[in-house]
């Protein structure tokens, strides 16, 4: 593993263990519908970042 796969491994462990998913949620559905969609597809486009950027360059 190089430095970077192993940063981005560390970065996702604080995440999960900082963040309680249904304090989270409960947080982000109390600020409005729309706020909620947008927090969730911005989620999920992060996560897709994330993932693509630890599998590397595809050849």
């Amino acid at each position: 593993m190089n430095a970077t796969r192993l940063s981005l491994f560390a970065f996702l462990v604080a995440l999960a263990t900082t963040l309680t998913g249904c304090e989270a949620i409960g947080d982000i559905f109390k600020a409005g519908a729309y706020t909620g969609i947008i927090a969730v597809f911005i989620v999920v486009a992060l996560l897709f970042f994330i993932v693509n950027k630890m599998r590397g360059p595809r050849t």
